[in-house]
């Protein structure tokens, strides 16, 4: 194991929404530099189950939670679920999130509700639970949107809204929990090749355009920003909003 894969070594984190995209590469990277790492998913076991197999093959402990994160009580129950399977918890990565697009005149309350219910009533719960048993040193990474920082089009108001909400709470955490040594911050992924928003779909050209390097990012790229957090190099950055973005901000 190389300096950069030691600064997570003998952590335990937890990866809301492991078991694809930029969660699984994630709960991956993490435990190829050290950690062990649990993740949790809703329909897909196969996938999570795959997750966790990777990070065996690294020689880390993993494991695979059924957590539905816009259950209020599945959201903070699973970090106690982490905590009982690894032992402790030093790094939760908030990444499970409800992208759903759509003109603002077809946005219903029930969308409104099941967004806000994910992507921010589930991940301040789990921040508040993660709180309570995280020792000094513990990390807070919350995965937000390019789109809270430039909304390039229409479409995206529920979505973005939802995004932007984490920013005021990662940048309340941070003061809330520094006295304990306990960092909070935010990534912002740009366009990623992923399974919902392939490098190769319909939309790509169009996104990829829209980025400074004219290009859609890897999960891996977002991944290794978590891992810089989530190690030692990260220690004195909290409250921050960081942009993986190719540049979509610029």
């Amino acid at each position: 194991m190389d300096l950069e894969a030691s600064m997570t070594d003998g952590k335990a984190a937890l990866v809301t929404g492991g078991s694809r995209g930029i969660g699984a590469a994630t709960a991956v990277r993490l435990a190829r530099e050290g950690a062990d790492v649990a993740i949790t998913y809703v329909r897909e076991k196969e996938a999570a189950d795959e997750v966790v197999r990777r990070i065996e093959a690294a020689g880390r402990r993993g494991v695979a939670l059924r957590a539905d994160s816009s259950d209020a009580a599945e959201a903070a129950e699973a970090v106690g679920r982490a905590v009982a399977g690894l032992g402790r918890l030093d790094v939760l990565v908030n990444n499970v999130g409800v992208g759903l697009l759509g003109p603002l005149g077809s946005l219903t309350p029930a969308d409104v509700d099941r967004v806000l219910a994910t992507n921010v009533r589930g991940v301040f719960l789990a921040s508040q639970a993660a709180a309570t048993r995280m020792e000094r040193g513990g990390r807070i990474i919350t995965i937000g949107t390019c789109m809270t920082q430039r909304v390039p089009g229409p479409g995206g108001t529920l979505y973005a809204m939802s995004k932007s909400a984490l920013i005021g709470l990662t940048k309340a955490l941070a003061r809330e929990l520094g006295a304990r040594g306990i960092t909070a911050n935010i990534v912002h992924p740009g366009p990623v090749d992923t399974a919902m928003n392939p490098a190769d779909g319909p939309y790509a050209q169009a996104q990829s355009a829209l980025t400074a390097l004219g290009r859609f990012g890897v999960a891996d790229e977002v991944a290794s920003m978590v891992a810089y957090l989530a190690g030692d190099g990260g220690s004195y950055v909290t409250g921050a909003e960081l942009s993986v973005d190719g540049g979509h901000a610029a």
